[in-house]
């Protein structure tokens, strides 16, 4: 993959909420079986020039009024301590100057606040399209009134990867398995250089290195497929990769207010 011809001004590490799970085995079939886990849940902001495009949007303002939070699928509880509007105003950025909006996939901890941000453009690919509007929405763990007012969001649908501002800078990467069409985004800062924020391609480092597949996934061989590819590219540019719900690796990460460049 060639160097871009921009680059982007900065990302900031939004704070989307936590996962807790009782048995992260359904995660890693086989391994850990009975072991509990908080995962981690980010949310990013990207500033390129006068634009600002928003990755994932977190778990759902309201569940802030729940302290010991809530289970919404695959026995998943979601945690809430910081709203994302709060976050956004910390910074200086209002929901309405977010002209560009995309999600890794459909899953509640990554579609909870999409309501805030109706003049934003958003872009997914067409088969998440279809399952998310379809009618087996269920199958995937997908649960529409969390995403449904996207239906009147300026919609670019999308048949694989695309270049978001033309000049490289931030690229949807295709990369289906976890569910019909989940896509992770490859972005170039200043300082830091390439990132892929791989949304739940994997959920923790070693899950990636060994390939391993939740039990849930909507299809394993795509997903290995997926994982290959990132692998591959990350190789190839020395990128670093970001996994959304690594507890470790996202600890380890500057948090906004302030930017990462």
């Amino acid at each position: 993959m060639t160097e871009p011809s921009g680059i982007l001004d900065c990302l900031y590490v939004l704070d989307g909420g936590e996962a807790h799970v009782e048995d992260i085995s359904q995660w890693s079939p086989g391994v850990d079986v009975g072991r509990p886990r908080v995962f981690s849940g980010n949310v990013y902001l990207l500033r390129h020039g006068t634009d600002w495009m928003l990755w994932d949007t977190g778990l759902e303002e309201p569940l802030i009024t729940e302290p010991g939070g809530k289970v919404f699928a695959h026995e998943v509880r979601g945690v809430l301590t910081r709203t994302l509007s709060s976050q956004l105003d910390e910074i200086g950025v209002n929901p309405a100057d977010i002209g560009h909006l995309a999600v890794s996939h459909a899953h509640f901890d990554h579609v909870g606040n999409t309501r805030l941000f109706p003049h934003a453009t958003w872009y997914v690919q067409r088969p998440e399209h279809a399952a998310m509007f379809g009618p087996d929405f269920e199958r995937y763990g997908f649960l529409p009134r969390l995403y449904d007012t996207l239906r009147h969001n300026e919609t670019v649908l999308l048949d694989g990867d695309h270049d978001v501002f033309g000049d490289g800078s931030v690229r949807i990467l295709s990369t289906p398995g976890h569910t019909p069409g989940h896509q992770s985004l490859l972005v170039w800062l200043p300082r830091a250089g390439p990132i892929v924020l791989s949304g739940d391609l994997a959920h923790f480092r070693k899950n990636f290195v060994n390939r391993r597949v939740p039990a849930f996934n909507a299809d394993a061989e795509q997903t290995r497929a997926s994982m290959d590819r990132i692998d591959a590219l990350v190789n190839e540019l020395e990128a670093q990769l970001w996994i959304n719900h690594d507890y470790r690796q996202s600890a380890t990460l500057r948090r906004s207010p302030t930017p990462v460049r």
